[in-house]
């Protein structure tokens, strides 16, 4: 730590924030207070002592601050709240008080970065996100329209639902009550809207993952099973587009939350079900992948296409991929274990796998 480091905590609001800065030679403590804007916050940072160090925890007002400050040459950091340390016995909060416990953690180097993405970048991941909302929107909107239908007793004796079959049981749908069909009418209307809105953004999501800075790691990614480019893309930009500040499989997997959750105590020590830390976007993906691994190891057409062009190293990944996470599948279900467990040991894998493929040279 250099003797004439200046530190600022920053409690970042949208119509304020608070700042605290130690002077590390002398000790002292000066605090700040702004309106909204970054510019008068950058401006106060450029003219304490140098070097300056500060830190703000990352939240809704985004990394604009940051960015400012990088273009000032001032170093601003954006650290993760939940790695933030807190006495559980400190039961007085304010703005004040978080911006010097800030400046004091970021001195005792106990802050946890997180990675700013670049703006265009985090333009695309506003998009990706996007859809990301209407997706689950359209699966509530579904899940109302069956709820509907069981309450009048109705059940679709097909297996598979919202298909083109599907569609036309549910138009052939009629009930004795006019308000009962005005509502299954209602929720029906909700569920075209939403499809209707998710295909302009699959389209226009597909264009971007063809961006020349995107498309080397997203084509690799599209060689695994189960991972087309919608899936690569989002999966790509939801780790800021850099899998390289990952230093092994094991980090990333830690900060997608599919490890396991630890309790040791002296000799006592228990396992519980995973984090659930970093992306919630990102680890439902990787599920929803690992469950194509249930199967046996094959490549199909489809899969063949997707993978034309890619080197060797890649596919032979990609192969490898296959054999484990299928025999991760089979060995916990010979142990007894719940199908959803296997599949997120499988996505904690087939994380790693995607690791070495993106970061392969």
């Amino acid at each position: 730590m250099k003797e004439t480091m200046t530190a600022v905590g920053l409690d970042v609001h949208a119509r304020s924030t608070h700042a605290a800065a130690i002077d590390v030679v002398s000790g002292e403590l000066r605090r700040a207070r702004f309106g909204a804007g970054s510019e008068p916050v950058v401006d106060w940072l450029a003219g304490l002592a140098r070097p300056v160090r500060a830190a703000y925890e990352a939240g809704p007002t985004g990394f604009g601050l940051a960015r400012t400050a990088q273009a000032a040459g001032v170093e601003v950091l954006v650290v993760a709240p939940s790695k933030t340390p807190r006495a559980k016995g400190d039961r007085v909060k304010s703005d004040r008080k978080d911006a010097e416990l800030l400046a004091r953690l970021l001195l005792a180097g106990q802050l946890k970065p997180v990675t700013v993405p670049p703006d265009w970048l985090e333009s695309i991941r506003h998009l990706a996100r996007t859809r990301e909302q209407v997706r689950r929107d359209l699966a509530r909107a579904r899940h109302r329209v069956s709820k509907l239908l069981l309450l009048e007793g109705r059940v679709y004796p097909g297996k598979t639902t919202w298909n083109r079959e599907h569609e036309r049981w549910l138009a052939g749908q009629q009930f004795a009550f006019e308000p009962t069909e005005l509502a299954f009418i209602d929720l029906l209307a909700a569920v075209d809207g939403l499809t209707a809105r998710r295909r302009p953004l699959d389209e226009r999501l597909s264009r971007l993952a063809q961006d020349e800075r995107l498309w080397p790691t997203v084509a690799r990614l599209r060689a695994f099973r189960g991972i087309d480019t919608l899936t690569a893309l989002c999966l790509h930009l939801e780790l800021a587009g850099d899998w390289a500040r990952f230093s092994s499989p094991r980090q990333l997997g830690s900060w997608l939350g599919l490890t396991p959750s630890l309790d040791q105590s002296g000799e006592s020590l228990t396992q519980g079900s995973i984090t659930k830390t970093g992306s919630g976007i990102a680890r439902r993906l990787l599920v929803e992948a690992a469950w194509h691994y249930a199967r046996p190891p094959r490549i199909g057409v489809t899969l063949r296409n997707r993978q034309t062009g890619q080197p060797d190293h890649v596919l032979q990944i990609a192969w490898r991929a296959q054999h484990r996470l299928h025999r991760i599948h089979q060995r916990m279900r010979e142990r007894g274990k719940h199908h959803n467990v296997a599949t997120v040991a499988a996505a904690r894998e087939l994380a790693g796998f995607l690791w070495a493929a993106a970061t392969a040279p």
